[in-house]
């Protein structure tokens, strides 16, 4: 990654986060395929906040170290290089971006109600948004979960699936359709649900692949959950656009911890050819050893560029950065997958068994193609904005570049192409 350009206290901080994941947090790493246990994160919580590292992104008057955004990445990779080190400086997720959501939209008293205890990694928090079919999932707009205006507050119903972090979270981000009340419009709001709250219910957990994760990925159960007026988070209705706040930033931070994880893998593949000999040379000078050592640089050099431009995007023009941050994200999730796919076949059999961390890794980073939006729904959001982008330009006096060649040119590019094909048929009924 590149730090030339870092300020000095940003920097230092870099140094400190890289020294602690390496000398505290990596030898307090579970065996591949284990949760974290939480002694172990409050444990290693603890030793961040003595060591000056703890909650990189979180503002200082919230107890964190006030690294404004677009400086974020070069911490956040060097946190990532252990799949335990964004929980020991309580920068993942969903906690990460729902401090980052809350500081910006947050009350003055909800902020101090939720974001303070969050800061501190004294408490945990979810986001309820994803729904089960025909509900909200890469589509928000099927959003199904319900909020009526009632005497004193709200009433919500719903049922949200994959609540990332739920089991042992203090609240809930829950997502909700609203329809105009006053001035606001028809449309989604957030509310601001304490799991201890007597309409809602923790359901079943969903079994997955990963498990950086604290807290699994639950059902939530929303049954006349009544809610005050002070739950609403933001305003009334503008429940999509606060999304947006929320998801460009926490999608740019999941490219960025798996990066650090990319790091690490490439790291453990270069470690192993170049003690390792196969037909009679050590495997750093095989060819084939190269093309997978030298596809994975150029993957992780991509995706760090990328990451660098969004987040810089991001802190000069939010909704453009939110847009870039769905192209970091699909490039970032597929060239990751690949990183740490190319360390496993680097490293053999053992690249496959719990001797080392890589099946591990591979499970960490494979649903990120899926989390935040599939890659699929990017892919197409982000051609429908090439194209709308281009036609607002042609319209606007740009030469319109496919027209054909005009007659004559095309005429004789034909005449050309006809005696190619007849040079082909001759050489073809030579071979024959």
């Amino acid at each position: 990654m590149s730090t030339q350009s870092l300020p000095a206290d940003v920097e230092a901080l870099r140094i400190r986060t890289r020294e602690f994941i390496r000398n505290t947090v990596i030898p307090a790493e579970p065996r591949p395929g284990e949760h974290l246990a939480q002694s172990t994160r409050d444990r290693l919580q603890a030793a961040a906040k003595a060591a000056n590292v703890f909650a990189p992104h979180v503002p200082k008057e919230f107890g964190g170290q006030g690294v404004p955004i677009q400086h974020w990445s070069a911490i956040f990779q060097e946190a990532g290089y252990s799949p335990i080190g964004a929980s020991a400086l309580n920068c993942m997720a969903p906690d990460e971006g729902n401090m980052h959501m809350l500081n910006l939209i947050a009350t003055q008293a909800q902020k101090q109600r939720y974001l303070v205890p969050l800061a501190a990694g004294t408490s945990r928090s979810c986001f309820g948004m994803t729904e089960p079919h025909p509900g909200a999932g890469s589509d928000p707009a099927a959003l199904l979960t319900t909020a009526a205006k009632v005497d004193g507050g709200w009433s919500i119903n719903g049922h949200k699936r994959f609540t990332s972090g739920a089991d042992g979270a203090a609240f809930c981000i829950v997502m909700a359709r609203t329809a105009a009340v006053g001035d606001a419009p028809t449309g989604a709001t957030m509310f601001l649900v304490d799991l201890d709250n007597k309409g809602i219910r923790l359901g079943e957990s969903i079994h997955t692949m990963d498990r950086a994760i604290a807290g699994g990925h639950p059902h939530i159960y929303l049954n006349d959950c009544f809610v005050t007026d002070d739950a609403v988070l933001g305003a009334v209705g503008l429940g999509f656009k606060y999304a947006q706040v929320r998801l460009g930033p926490a999608r740019l931070t999941h490219c960025m911890r798996w990066l650090g994880l990319a790091r690490r893998s490439l790291d453990i593949a270069l470690d192993r050819i170049e003690r390792r000999e196969m037909f009679g040379s050590p495997m750093k000078n095989l060819g084939l050893a190269q093309e997978l050592i030298a596809q994975s640089v150029i993957d992780i050099e991509t995706s760090d560029a990328i990451i660098e431009k969004t987040a810089a995007l991001l802190a000069a023009d939010p909704r453009a950065g939110s847009a870039m941050s769905s192209i970091a994200k699909v490039h970032c999730s597929e060239a990751i997958f690949r990183v740490v796919d190319r360390a496993i076949q680097l490293c053999g059999g053992d690249g496959v068994s719990d001797g080392l961390p890589l099946a591990a890794y591979l499970n960490e980073v494979r649903p990120f193609r899926i989390y935040d939006g599939a890659n699929e729904t990017h892919k197409w959001a982000i051609s429908r904005r090439a194209s709308a982008a281009r036609k607002r330009a042609v319209d606007a006096g740009e030469p319109y570049l496919a027209d054909v060649l005009g007659s004559d040119l095309h005429a004789a590019a034909a005449g050309s192409a006809d005696l190619h094909a007849a040079d082909l048929n001759t050489e073809l009924a030579g071979i024959r």
